[in-house]
């Protein structure tokens, strides 16, 4: 089943998530190669693709997974939450429709 990954960021994460991306980044591209991975991303602290120094507010990530239990936990395994960039995330089912 599909899970929706949605992470607040603390304030000002940015150096935070500098210094863990290239490890959260690497787990992201293990399950796309799995095919496992439908979208992931961050979302901008302003109306911009590249937000520069304003930063992120937070993650999204809808994967694939064999439980709501699995699910969690390998969110919670994310290198994001062990360096301390999201303050709060939201782990559910996912029931895609469209496209």
């Amino acid at each position: 089943m599909w899970y929706m990954i949605s992470s607040q960021d603390v304030e000002n994460s940015l150096e935070l998530r500098k210094s863990a991306r290239a490890s959260h980044i690497e787990r992201l591209k293990q399950l796309s190669a799995e095919g496992r991975l439908m979208i992931a991303g961050p979302h901008p602290a302003i109306d911009n693709e590249e937000p520069g120094e304003a930063g992120f507010t937070g993650s999204l990530v809808v994967a694939e997974f064999a439980s709501l239990e699995e699910a969690q936990a390998w969110a919670d395994a994310d290198p994001y939450v062990a360096a301390g960039v999201y303050q709060h995330v939201t782990v559910k089912p996912f029931k895609r429709v469209l496209p």
